[in-house]
């Protein structure tokens, strides 16, 4: 992360946040870009990192304070995951998946539950993963293959999750699982799993193209065992508790993009005018100026509409469906487009290894992906505007 003095828009954060913003800028300067290169180059899960977070309380800034919290705000992630983006977007999710799956507990846990579960996840003593995606249910939620037989006072669970970030490294895992498959996507249900459950094991740790230092593995159960009090809400309300929790993570993924393109537009800036090329610096020159002003406006415009849509969850509005997509759409789109073009801007240079800004090009690639592809998005937007315009 460069030094530079970025001026920022006012949007009228609380001093509590400007804590959150500040602590976690620290937290990236200091603990997590001297360790950025390493750790995407070795793949290694970042356990010391984590440690360092909770123990400035920071699992605990989406949590509700009766259950160990300091209150549950998902603007509050936004910024802590934006601020470790702007460095290392690998470590960043390592962070913000744990709220991924946190946010079916805290959604529709019930209070047993949420007092065994949450005061653990929000001091960071555990972290969480969410166990959705499959090798044939990606896009395609309803089409999954794990199922949850209820036999006497426990549910059997069978299957493979795939690419599950945080997998073999979380502790408290939510996964959705089929206790119906003639119901389709009504006959899924939402449970509790945890690391070390007889017949729950993980697969390989992927080998992935970006966000390196995140772990990414198959969850796999084999005639696993867990208690009938696992199971989230009611059977069959696992695709409801699916949809609800994208709707308040989408934006801190849409925040993990807007990172990402304020790291690579601040070493853009910092290379543009440290390069000279025909007797000037590169920063001279008009078209380079005007490659700068698009990333910049198209960064800024992303950050002003993930804090707009986190505002509207954190004030408790329910249909947030296409406002949470429209962020993540815009907002990863953004990313690899300001990416792409800070690394045209370093040029040969921008290719190579030994300069951060191709890492924040290979970063930025998974957030047009994860939690829903952009056509997904797209697909979610245009469906809601044409139900909007029927009315």
């Amino acid at each position: 992360m460069c030094s530079l003095r970025r001026v920022q828009l006012d949007y009228l954060l609380t001093e509590e946040q400007i804590m959150i913003r500040d602590l976690c800028r620290q937290i990236a300067k200091e603990k997590i870009e001297p360790r950025a290169a390493e750790l995407d180059k070795s793949e290694k899960f970042p356990k010391e990192i984590i440690a360092d977070m909770a123990k400035s309380d920071l699992f605990g800034i989406f949590i509700p304070e009766e259950y160990g919290g300091i209150g549950v705000g998902v603007l509050n992630l936004c910024i802590a995951t934006e601020e470790f983006s702007r460095v290392c977007g690998g470590i960043a999710v390592s962070y913000a998946a744990s709220a991924l799956g946190t946010f079916p507990i805290i959604l529709y846990g019930n209070d047993a539950q949420k007092k065994k579960y949450l005061p653990d996840l929000a001091s960071g003593k555990k972290i969480a993963a969410f166990g959705l995606t499959e090798p044939s249910a990606g896009s395609d939620a309803s089409n999954l293959q794990t199922t949850a037989k209820k036999e006497g006072e426990h549910y059997i669970l069978n299957g493979v999750k795939h690419f599950i970030t945080n997998g073999g490294d979380a502790e408290t895992y939510t996964v959705i699982a089929m206790t119906d498959k003639n119901k389709g996507a009504r006959g899924a249900s939402a449970f509790i799993v945890e690391k070390g459950t007889p017949g729950f094991t993980f697969g390989k740790k992927e080998e992935k193209m970006g966000i390196r230092a995140s772990s990414t593995r198959e969850l796999i159960f084999s005639d696993c065992k867990i208690p009938k009090e696992n199971l989230i809400a009611k059977e069959g309300m696992g695709f409801i508790v699916t949809m609800k929790t994208f709707d308040m993570s989408r934006p801190g993924v849409a925040a993990q993009a807007v990172g990402i393109a304020q790291g690579a537009l601040d070493l853009a800036v910092k290379y543009s005018k440290e390069r000279i090329q025909f007797g000037k610096t590169i920063s001279s020159f008009q078209g380079l100026q005007w490659m700068l002003a698009d990333m910049a406006t198209q960064t800024e415009a992303a950050r002003a509409l993930v804090y707009s849509v986190a505002r509207m969850v954190d004030a408790g509005k329910t249909n947030v469906g296409k406002e949470s997509a429209m962020a993540k759409l815009f907002a990863s789109d953004t990313a690899m487009r300001v990416a792409t073009d800070a690394v045209q801007i370093f040029g040969g240079y921008g290719y190579m290894r030994d300069y951060p800004v191709e890492k924040f090009m290979r970063d930025a690639k998974i957030t047009q992906i994860y939690e829903g592809t952009n056509q997904i998005q797209r697909n979610i937007i245009g469906l809601q505007v044409i139900k909007e315009m029927a009315k």
